[in-house]
Protein backbone atom coordinates (compact mmCIF):
# COMPACT_ATOMS: atom_id res chain seq x y z
CA UNK A 1 0.00 0.00 0.00
CA UNK A 2 1.13 3.54 -0.72
CA UNK A 3 -0.20 7.02 -1.46
CA UNK A 4 -0.14 7.99 -5.13
CA UNK A 5 -3.30 10.12 -5.11
CA UNK A 6 -3.98 12.64 -2.35
CA UNK A 7 -7.48 12.47 -0.86
CA UNK A 8 -8.76 15.55 0.95
CA UNK A 9 -11.01 15.39 4.01
CA UNK A 10 -13.75 17.00 1.92
CA UNK A 11 -13.59 14.17 -0.60
CA UNK A 12 -13.63 11.56 2.15
CA UNK A 13 -16.66 13.23 3.75
CA UNK A 14 -18.51 13.14 0.44
CA UNK A 15 -17.94 9.38 0.17
CA UNK A 16 -19.10 8.79 3.75
CA UNK A 17 -22.28 10.73 3.04
CA UNK A 18 -22.99 8.53 0.02
CA UNK A 19 -22.48 5.42 2.16
CA UNK A 20 -24.42 6.71 5.15
CA UNK A 21 -21.50 6.19 7.55
CA UNK A 22 -21.67 9.46 9.45
CA UNK A 23 -19.08 12.07 10.35
CA UNK A 24 -15.40 11.75 9.40
CA UNK A 25 -13.18 11.59 12.49
CA UNK A 26 -9.75 11.04 10.90
CA UNK A 27 -8.10 10.31 7.54
CA UNK A 28 -4.55 8.90 7.50
CA UNK A 29 -2.43 7.82 4.52
CA UNK A 30 -0.94 4.33 4.75
CA UNK A 31 2.71 3.79 3.86
CA UNK A 32 3.95 0.52 2.40
CA UNK A 33 3.21 -1.65 -0.62
CA UNK A 34 3.32 -0.61 -4.24
CA UNK A 35 -0.01 -0.93 -6.04
CA UNK A 36 -2.78 1.31 -4.70
CA UNK A 37 -3.46 4.44 -2.67
CA UNK A 38 -4.71 3.57 0.81
CA UNK A 39 -6.01 5.53 3.79
CA UNK A 40 -7.29 4.59 7.21
CA UNK A 41 -10.71 6.18 7.70
CA UNK A 42 -12.22 6.59 11.13
CA UNK A 43 -15.84 7.77 11.20
CA UNK A 44 -19.01 7.52 13.23
CA UNK A 45 -19.89 4.33 11.35
CA UNK A 46 -16.68 2.52 12.32
CA UNK A 47 -13.10 1.91 11.16
CA UNK A 48 -12.41 1.39 7.46
CA UNK A 49 -9.72 1.31 4.80
CA UNK A 50 -10.20 3.51 1.75
CA UNK A 51 -8.47 2.18 -1.38
CA UNK A 52 -8.02 4.10 -4.63
CA UNK A 53 -7.00 1.78 -7.46
CA UNK A 54 -4.08 3.06 -9.52
CA UNK A 55 -3.62 0.22 -12.00
CA UNK A 56 -6.74 -1.93 -11.89
CA UNK A 57 -9.62 -0.73 -14.04
CA UNK A 58 -13.28 -0.32 -13.16
CA UNK A 59 -13.94 -3.32 -15.40
CA UNK A 60 -11.51 -5.55 -13.49
CA UNK A 61 -12.41 -4.46 -9.96
CA UNK A 62 -15.81 -6.13 -9.50
CA UNK A 63 -14.07 -9.52 -9.45
CA UNK A 64 -11.97 -8.56 -6.42
CA UNK A 65 -14.58 -6.63 -4.49
CA UNK A 66 -17.36 -9.16 -4.95
CA UNK A 67 -14.93 -11.98 -4.05
CA UNK A 68 -14.25 -10.22 -0.75
CA UNK A 69 -17.99 -9.78 -0.19
CA UNK A 70 -18.58 -13.47 -1.07
CA UNK A 71 -15.91 -14.64 1.39
CA UNK A 72 -17.16 -12.31 4.12
CA UNK A 73 -20.67 -13.71 3.73
CA UNK A 74 -19.21 -17.23 4.00
CA UNK A 75 -17.71 -16.39 7.39
CA UNK A 76 -14.12 -15.83 6.26
CA UNK A 77 -12.58 -12.86 8.15
CA UNK A 78 -11.83 -10.51 5.25
CA UNK A 79 -12.52 -6.80 4.66
CA UNK A 80 -16.18 -6.28 3.75
CA UNK A 81 -16.68 -3.65 0.99
CA UNK A 82 -19.35 -1.12 1.94
CA UNK A 83 -22.26 -0.47 -0.38
CA UNK A 84 -24.10 2.75 -1.16
CA UNK A 85 -27.88 3.08 -1.14
CA UNK A 86 -28.05 1.41 -4.56
CA UNK A 87 -26.02 -1.57 -3.42
CA UNK A 88 -22.87 -0.55 -5.34
CA UNK A 89 -19.54 -1.47 -3.73
CA UNK A 90 -17.30 0.14 -6.38
CA UNK A 91 -17.12 3.91 -5.91
CA UNK A 92 -15.23 6.89 -7.36
CA UNK A 93 -12.95 9.20 -5.36
CA UNK A 94 -10.78 11.92 -6.96
CA UNK A 95 -11.75 10.45 -10.33
CA UNK A 96 -10.29 7.04 -9.40
CA UNK A 97 -12.18 3.78 -8.82
CA UNK A 98 -12.31 3.20 -5.08
CA UNK A 99 -13.63 0.99 -2.30
CA UNK A 100 -14.23 1.45 1.40
CA UNK A 101 -13.93 -1.80 3.36
CA UNK A 102 -14.03 -2.69 7.03
CA UNK A 103 -10.71 -2.49 8.87
CA UNK A 104 -9.60 -5.75 10.43
CA UNK A 105 -8.62 -6.11 14.08
CA UNK A 106 -5.17 -7.20 15.14
CA UNK A 107 -1.71 -6.72 13.67
CA UNK A 108 0.64 -8.50 11.31
CA UNK A 109 2.82 -11.29 12.70
CA UNK A 110 6.16 -10.61 11.03
CA UNK A 111 8.10 -13.24 13.00
CA UNK A 112 5.74 -16.22 12.73
CA UNK A 113 6.06 -19.44 14.66
CA UNK A 114 4.62 -22.81 13.69
CA UNK A 115 1.29 -22.01 15.38
CA UNK A 116 0.82 -18.93 13.18
CA UNK A 117 1.73 -20.88 10.05
CA UNK A 118 -0.81 -23.54 10.95
CA UNK A 119 -3.51 -20.88 11.28
CA UNK A 120 -2.58 -19.51 7.85
CA UNK A 121 -2.69 -22.97 6.27
CA UNK A 122 -6.12 -23.73 7.70
CA UNK A 123 -7.51 -20.35 6.65
CA UNK A 124 -6.10 -20.62 3.12
CA UNK A 125 -7.79 -23.99 2.62
CA UNK A 126 -11.07 -22.60 3.97
CA UNK A 127 -10.81 -19.67 1.56
CA UNK A 128 -10.24 -21.96 -1.41
CA UNK A 129 -13.27 -24.08 -0.55
CA UNK A 130 -15.48 -21.06 0.22
CA UNK A 131 -14.71 -19.52 -3.18
CA UNK A 132 -15.60 -22.63 -5.19
CA UNK A 133 -19.12 -21.34 -5.87
CA UNK A 134 -18.04 -17.76 -6.61
CA UNK A 135 -19.66 -16.91 -9.93
CA UNK A 136 -17.23 -14.36 -11.40
CA UNK A 137 -14.02 -15.27 -13.18
CA UNK A 138 -10.80 -13.46 -14.01
CA UNK A 139 -7.33 -14.83 -14.68
CA UNK A 140 -4.37 -14.21 -12.39
CA UNK A 141 -3.13 -10.99 -14.00
CA UNK A 142 0.39 -11.60 -12.61
CA UNK A 143 0.59 -15.16 -13.89
CA UNK A 144 2.63 -16.81 -16.64
CA UNK A 145 1.40 -14.56 -19.46
CA UNK A 146 2.52 -11.49 -17.51
CA UNK A 147 5.90 -13.05 -16.74
CA UNK A 148 6.44 -13.71 -20.44
CA UNK A 149 5.55 -10.11 -21.28
CA UNK A 150 7.53 -8.48 -18.48
CA UNK A 151 10.81 -10.40 -18.41
CA UNK A 152 12.05 -9.00 -21.77
CA UNK A 153 11.44 -5.48 -20.43
CA UNK A 154 13.55 -5.95 -17.31
CA UNK A 155 16.34 -8.14 -18.71
CA UNK A 156 18.38 -5.15 -20.00
CA UNK A 157 18.68 -3.86 -16.43
CA UNK A 158 20.21 -7.06 -15.02
CA UNK A 159 23.69 -8.40 -14.59
CA UNK A 160 24.51 -11.57 -16.61
CA UNK A 161 24.06 -14.05 -13.70
CA UNK A 162 20.62 -12.62 -12.89
CA UNK A 163 19.57 -12.56 -16.54
CA UNK A 164 20.68 -16.16 -17.01
CA UNK A 165 18.66 -17.34 -14.00
CA UNK A 166 15.60 -15.37 -15.09
CA UNK A 167 15.64 -16.76 -18.64
CA UNK A 168 16.19 -20.33 -17.43
CA UNK A 169 13.41 -20.22 -14.85
CA UNK A 170 10.93 -18.66 -17.24
CA UNK A 171 11.64 -21.44 -19.76
CA UNK A 172 11.18 -24.04 -17.02
CA UNK A 173 7.84 -22.59 -15.93
CA UNK A 174 6.55 -22.51 -19.51
CA UNK A 175 7.52 -26.18 -19.77
CA UNK A 176 5.69 -27.05 -16.54
CA UNK A 177 2.58 -25.12 -17.56
CA UNK A 178 2.37 -27.11 -20.81
CA UNK A 179 2.32 -30.47 -19.02
CA UNK A 180 -0.72 -32.70 -18.51
CA UNK A 181 0.12 -32.93 -14.81
CA UNK A 182 -0.18 -29.16 -14.47
CA UNK A 183 -3.51 -29.21 -16.35
CA UNK A 184 -4.84 -31.63 -13.73
CA UNK A 185 -4.24 -29.26 -10.81
CA UNK A 186 -7.40 -28.08 -8.98
CA UNK A 187 -8.03 -24.39 -9.46
CA UNK A 188 -10.35 -21.56 -8.53
CA UNK A 189 -10.18 -18.04 -7.10
CA UNK A 190 -6.91 -17.52 -5.22
CA UNK A 191 -5.51 -14.72 -3.07
CA UNK A 192 -2.08 -14.92 -4.80
CA UNK A 193 -0.38 -12.55 -2.30
CA UNK A 194 -0.80 -14.15 1.12
CA UNK A 195 2.29 -12.66 2.76
CA UNK A 196 2.90 -12.01 6.46
CA UNK A 197 1.80 -8.39 6.15
CA UNK A 198 -1.55 -9.37 4.60
CA UNK A 199 -2.74 -11.42 7.59
CA UNK A 200 -3.79 -10.13 11.00
CA UNK A 201 -3.39 -11.83 14.37
CA UNK A 202 -4.30 -11.19 17.96
CA UNK A 203 -1.81 -13.36 19.81
CA UNK A 204 -1.97 -16.77 18.16
CA UNK A 205 -5.48 -16.25 16.77
CA UNK A 206 -5.81 -15.30 13.10
CA UNK A 207 -8.24 -12.38 12.89
CA UNK A 208 -8.26 -11.53 9.21
CA UNK A 209 -6.87 -11.74 5.67
CA UNK A 210 -6.77 -8.70 3.40
CA UNK A 211 -5.31 -7.18 0.20
CA UNK A 212 -7.11 -9.28 -2.41
CA UNK A 213 -6.12 -7.06 -5.34
CA UNK A 214 -3.80 -9.65 -6.91
CA UNK A 215 -6.52 -12.32 -6.72
CA UNK A 216 -7.56 -14.29 -9.78
CA UNK A 217 -8.41 -17.76 -10.96
CA UNK A 218 -5.30 -19.94 -10.79
CA UNK A 219 -4.20 -23.23 -9.29
CA UNK A 220 -4.74 -23.57 -5.56
CA UNK A 221 -1.22 -25.02 -5.41
CA UNK A 222 0.29 -21.76 -6.68
CA UNK A 223 -1.55 -19.89 -3.91
CA UNK A 224 -0.22 -22.36 -1.34
CA UNK A 225 3.32 -22.00 -2.73
CA UNK A 226 3.19 -18.20 -2.47
CA UNK A 227 2.26 -18.50 1.20
CA UNK A 228 4.99 -21.07 1.90
CA UNK A 229 7.58 -18.84 0.22
CA UNK A 230 6.92 -16.09 2.75
CA UNK A 231 5.70 -17.70 5.97
CA UNK A 232 8.06 -20.67 5.95
CA UNK A 233 11.48 -19.37 4.94
CA UNK A 234 14.44 -17.79 6.67
CA UNK A 235 14.18 -14.18 5.50
CA UNK A 236 17.92 -13.33 5.42
CA UNK A 237 18.84 -16.36 3.29
CA UNK A 238 15.59 -17.44 1.60
CA UNK A 239 16.16 -20.97 2.89
CA UNK A 240 13.26 -23.37 3.51
CA UNK A 241 12.19 -23.67 7.16
CA UNK A 242 10.83 -27.23 7.51
CA UNK A 243 9.07 -26.97 10.88
CA UNK A 244 6.94 -24.00 9.92
CA UNK A 245 6.31 -25.46 6.45
CA UNK A 246 5.09 -28.75 7.92
CA UNK A 247 2.74 -26.86 10.24
CA UNK A 248 1.24 -24.86 7.37
CA UNK A 249 0.91 -27.85 5.02
CA UNK A 250 -0.54 -30.17 7.66
CA UNK A 251 -3.16 -27.59 8.67
CA UNK A 252 -4.05 -26.92 5.04
CA UNK A 253 -4.45 -30.63 4.32
CA UNK A 254 -6.56 -31.03 7.44
CA UNK A 255 -9.19 -28.99 5.59
CA UNK A 256 -8.41 -29.88 1.96
CA UNK A 257 -5.99 -32.75 1.25
CA UNK A 258 -3.66 -32.23 -1.70
CA UNK A 259 -4.08 -34.38 -4.81
CA UNK A 260 -1.28 -36.52 -6.18
CA UNK A 261 -0.56 -34.01 -8.93
CA UNK A 262 -0.36 -31.21 -6.34
CA UNK A 263 2.10 -33.12 -4.17
CA UNK A 264 4.27 -33.88 -7.20
CA UNK A 265 4.30 -30.32 -8.53
CA UNK A 266 4.75 -28.47 -5.24
CA UNK A 267 8.53 -27.99 -5.80
CA UNK A 268 7.86 -26.49 -9.24
CA UNK A 269 5.17 -24.18 -7.89
CA UNK A 270 7.45 -22.99 -5.11
CA UNK A 271 9.84 -21.92 -7.87
CA UNK A 272 6.93 -20.32 -9.76
CA UNK A 273 5.92 -18.33 -6.69
CA UNK A 274 9.48 -17.07 -6.21
CA UNK A 275 9.76 -16.14 -9.89
CA UNK A 276 6.47 -14.23 -9.87
CA UNK A 277 7.57 -11.93 -7.05
CA UNK A 278 11.15 -11.57 -8.26
CA UNK A 279 9.82 -10.37 -11.63
CA UNK A 280 7.34 -7.93 -10.11
CA UNK A 281 9.90 -6.50 -7.70
CA UNK A 282 12.45 -6.07 -10.50
CA UNK A 283 9.80 -4.27 -12.51
CA UNK A 284 8.92 -1.95 -9.63
CA UNK A 285 12.60 -1.37 -8.81
CA UNK A 286 13.77 -0.46 -12.31
CA UNK A 287 10.54 1.04 -13.68
CA UNK A 288 9.03 2.79 -10.63
CA UNK A 289 6.06 5.10 -10.46
CA UNK A 290 6.03 8.29 -8.43
CA UNK A 291 4.25 8.20 -5.08
CA UNK A 292 4.26 10.50 -2.09
CA UNK A 293 4.80 7.47 0.20
CA UNK A 294 6.57 4.65 -1.59
CA UNK A 295 9.31 2.22 -0.63
CA UNK A 296 9.88 -0.38 -3.37
CA UNK A 297 10.69 -3.86 -2.12
CA UNK A 298 14.21 -5.20 -2.58
CA UNK A 299 14.12 -7.59 -5.57
CA UNK A 300 17.20 -9.51 -4.43
CA UNK A 301 15.14 -11.16 -1.69
CA UNK A 302 13.16 -13.26 -4.15
CA UNK A 303 16.24 -13.90 -6.25
CA UNK A 304 17.66 -15.62 -3.14
CA UNK A 305 14.41 -17.52 -2.59
CA UNK A 306 14.36 -18.72 -6.19
CA UNK A 307 18.00 -19.81 -6.08
CA UNK A 308 17.25 -21.75 -2.88
CA UNK A 309 14.19 -23.42 -4.43
CA UNK A 310 16.22 -24.46 -7.49
CA UNK A 311 19.27 -25.66 -5.55
CA UNK A 312 17.36 -27.36 -2.70
CA UNK A 313 13.95 -28.62 -3.90
CA UNK A 314 11.49 -29.22 -1.10
CA UNK A 315 10.45 -32.90 -0.95
CA UNK A 316 6.80 -33.44 -1.93
CA UNK A 317 4.58 -33.67 1.17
Amino acid sequence: MAVYTEVSPQEARALLRRLGLGKLLSLTGIQGGIENTNYFVSCEGGEFVLTLFERLTAEQLPFYLHLMKHLAQAGIPVPDPQADRKGEILHSVVGKPASLATRLAGSSQLAPQAVHCAAVGEMLARMHLAARDYGRTQPNLRGLDWWNETVPVILPHLQPPQAELLRAELAYQNHVAASSEYAALPRGPVHADLFRDNVMFEGERLTGVFDFYFAGVDTWLFDLAVALNDWCIDLPTGAHEPVRAAALLDAYQGVRPLTGAERSLLPAMLRAGALRFWVSRLWDWYLPREASLLKPHDPTHFERVLRERVAHPVPPP
